[in-house]
Order: structure tokens, then C-alpha cells, then sequence
């Protein structure tokens, strides 16, 4: 059995809603021009690569790292927003990477809460329209229906009935994010893709939209993928979580094991560059890192955290470790993970 296949086999299987197997994302470097008769290979930025990931049915994993590290465009092949190079996703054990599958059916069942509300929504339609949308294109529910659970959705979510009736412009940006999530879970999909769902509000509303996202978890159900930076955000709503660097999947376990007692080099420094009020518990976690995130066209042989860890070794430089089980349900990829114990 390979590393990659006892990977998958390690990742906890029960109650599983969604899966990546192997999934890649390369993106054409742009400017490029066409030589048939050049020597010189096409280059790509590989923004997602051979990343698989179990989400168990009502629980949240959170997929975080710094800016770069490929998390949105994971997002975004599930989604379905971008085609994915290779691999497969599955949803409820149906593969929605085979091209039989028709949009209407996907987004069915998978609804996504973008960072900038402003820009996810139409500022020409009224709130209710813009609930409203997905329920005649993705439903076959009649349109007193639809009122229905557009009055529904906005109570869901702590509006009144009155906000039907107004457009975004009219609202601030704690309730648009509101409308986002009520228009999300509208169409009772079984998973939410949460992109950096707090990052663009005031910090006051923050807490509001995190405490919101947890009662209508337990209220209907919904599973979450939630895409953040932000290590508070993911200790306060994810019950896993899954470190991305550059592209890999460098840890993934239980929120608590990973953010308690993290072993990849990266994920301690992290962990330790998240901002903490209480000045007496600064720097608590101490890594050395040097230099810059490496260039997603030309990335480092080997693992690719190698160019920057403290204890990489010739080894790093030249093979690419794969996620190795150290405990329950805790996944590392490192060659000298015991240095981190």
C-alpha cells in the first residue's frame, strides 16, 4: 500500500459527507506564449496539490494557512466554481468531478458564504430576490413556498420579515453577511463552504456572525468547510482542522490536538504568529523561520517548508514526505516529526 493510499485509509471514513482524493489544481502562469517548437515546459502555479481530506457529516473542518497556501482554490474546486487538473471529490459517496453531473444537481447540495458580502450580492435586487434566486433555479417548490422560506431564512439568521423588501445598500455590513448565509442555507444544502466569512467585518460583528453560524449548525444540522487565516476563528467553530502550506497538506487532526500540541515546524510558527492580548502569553510557541513563502511556479523539491524549517535535513530537500498517523487521528507530514515531541 502506498503512502498516499494509507493516508486516505488513516483519515477517519464514518459518517462521511464529503471526500478529495488526490485533488490538484495547476493554473497556467499568464503571458505565456505558444511555441510548438520550444523545449521549454509550460509553467503552472500550483495552487492545490494532491490535497486529500475527509468532512464527517455535522462537523466543521477548518482549512487554514497564511495567504497563498492554496485554501480558497480548494474551496473553489469543490465548489465547482474552477475545474480541478486531477483527483476526485465526492459527496455522499457520488463522484461531482464526473462532467455527468449537472450544475443544478451540485448546487443542490453545496452552498458557499463568500469573505466580501458586498460583492456576493446583486446590489440591484431586493434581499428577498437574492434569496429567492436559488430557490427557483435549484427547487421545484411553488412560489408561495419560496416567500415562505425566504421569511424563513432571514428569521434563521436574526432578521425580520421587513428586510425581504430592502436592498443591499440599505443595510450594514454584519446584516448583508446575514443575507449571505440566509440565502446559503435557504435551499437546505449539505454543506457550506464558509470563505473567510468574518475577515471583512467590524470586529464587534465578528463574534455575532461566528455565534450565528454555530446555532444554525446545531439548529438544522449543516456541515461547514470553513476557509480561514484566522486561528482564533478556527479553535472557536471547527472541530478539525487542516494546515495548508503551499499547496500540501502539511497536518490535519482534531482542532484540539493541532492547536494544543501541534508537531509540524509550520503549524507551530502559525500558531505562534497569531496575535494574543494577554502579553505574559506571547511567543509561547517559539519557531525559528527564516526566509519567504516559496514561489508557487517554481516550488522547493522535496518537502516544500524545507527551504525555511529549522530542523530540515538532505532528506527534506529531496523527498516529499506524505501525512503519517502520531496518534489518534492525528496526521503529520515531516520527516522528523519526534523533533517537534
Amino acid at each position: 500500500m502506498s503512502s498516499s493510499d494509507q493516508q486516505e485509509d488513516e483519515q477517519p471514513q464514518e459518517l462521511e459527507i464529503l471526500r478529495t482524493v488526490h485533488l490538484r489544481k495547476f493554473y497556467p502562469v499568464r503571458g505565456q506564449t505558444f511555441d510548438p517548437f520550444s523545449r521549454k515546459k509550460k509553467k503552472f502555479v500550483s495552487a492545490v496539490d494532491d490535497v486529500s481530506i475527509t468532512i464527517p457529516k455535522g462537523k466543521t473542518v477548518a482549512i487554514v494557512g497564511e495567504s497563498g497556501c492554496g485554501k480558497t482554490s480548494l474551496a473553489q474546486t469543490i465548489m465547482g466554481l474552477t475545474p480541478i487538473t486531477s483527483g476526485e471529490i465526492y459527496l455522499d459517496g457520488l463522484c461531482i468531478t464526473d462532467r455527468k453531473i449537472k450544475p443544478r444537481q451540485l448546487y443542490r447540495n453545496i452552498q458557499m458564504v463568500f469573505q466580501d458580502p458586498d460583492s456576493s450580492l446583486d446590489p440591484r435586487m431586493t434581499v428577498g430576490d437574492s434569496i429567492a434566486e436559488p430557490l427557483q433555479e435549484l427547487t421545484s417548490v411553488n412560489k408561495q413556498e419560496i416567500k415562505e422560506l425566504v421569511f424563513k431564512s432571514l428569521e434563521a439568521v436574526g432578521l425580520s420579515k421587513e428586510f425581504a423588501f430592502r436592498v443591499p445598500r440599505e443595510l450594514s455590513g454584519g446584516q448583508k453577511q446575514r443575507v449571505a448565509i440566509a440565502r446559503a442555507i435557504a435551499p437546505s444544502p449539505k454543506i457550506i463552504l464558509l470563505d473567510e466569512p468574518t475577515s471583512a467585518l467590524d470586529v464587534s460583528v465578528q463574534a455575532q456572525i461566528l455565534s450565528l453560524l454555530l446555532e444554525l449548525q446545531r439548529n438544522y444540522k449543516l456541515t461547514y468547510v470553513l476557509i480561514t487565516h484566522n486561528i482564533a476563528v478556527a479553535q472557536y467553530l471547527s472541530d478539525t482542522v487542516a494546515v495548508m502550506y503551499a499547496g500540501n497538506l502539511v497536518e490535519y487532526g482534531p482542532t484540539e490536538t493541532i492547536l494544543g500540541k501541534p508537531r509540524h515546524p509550520y503549524t507551530i510558527a502559525l500558531i505562534a504568529s497569531a496575535p494574543v492580548p494577554d502579553p505574559w502569553k506571547r511567543n509561547l510557541l517559539k519557531a525559528d523561520i527564516r526566509g519567504e513563502v516559496p514561489s508557487a511556479v517554481d516550488p522547493p523539491t522535496g518537502c516544500r517548508f524545507n527551504p525555511r524549517c529549522p530542523f530540515a535535513e538532505l532528506k527534506c530537500t529531496k523527498e516529499k514526505p506524505q501525512l503519517a498517523l502520531i496518534g489518534q487521528e492525528h496526521l503529520v507530514a515531516c520527516h522528523f516529526v519526534e523533533k517537534t515531541a
